[in-house]
């Protein structure tokens, strides 16, 4: 069971995979056991088409697990079947401190989002209750409701502000 879960958006472009892969290593450092979900709207290729485990499931394989030493992969195979919800991927997931999502930013759950004026798109912050913070380039403008304001430029004061998330 995952003890908390953080949704990790922002519109394309803003730099969320950038700063998931700074925060990563530093959680890790800390002690944290996180896992990632990240939601993907495009088609997913993740083997090579001759590789046994995706011949094996072209052939009709609902899910195909390959296992080494190194690492476990499951691919589910969901043909006509709808697109399983967060909630039960979330269950999926083997127990961790943490779990970050990047994507699935419809959802209601506790989010941060990363937003860069320059990139040319609407922040999200305005129209989403569930966003608690904002990792930014820019100075906070004045807003109608209270949300905490990062310097995207100091990712510690990221990686401090999801620290004491993650230990509530």
């Amino acid at each position: 069971m995952t003890k908390r879960v953080l949704g990790v958006v922002g519109r394309s472009g803003n730099g969320k995979t950038t700063l998931l892969e700074y925060l990563l290593p530093h959680l890790v450092a800390q002690g944290l056991r996180v896992n990632i979900i990240k939601h993907s709207h495009h088609d997913i290729q993740l083997e090579p088409a001759h590789k046994d485990s995706a011949r094996l499931r072209t052939a009709g394989a609902a899910e195909v697990l390959v296992a080494s030493p190194y690492r476990v992969s499951l691919v589910q195979e969901l043909r006509d079947q709808a697109e399983p919800s967060l909630s039960e991927q979330l269950a999926r997931l083997s127990p961790a401190d943490l779990t970050l999502v990047e994507g699935y930013k419809q959802i209601a759950m506790p989010k941060i989002e990363v937003y860069r004026p320059e990139v040319g798109k609407q922040p999200l912050y305005p129209h989403d209750e569930h966003i608690l913070a904002v990792a930014s380039d820019a100075s906070a403008p004045p807003m109608d409701r209270s949300l905490d304001w990062l310097d995207l430029r100091q990712p510690q004061q990221i990686l401090n502000w999801i620290m004491a998330y993650a230990t509530k």
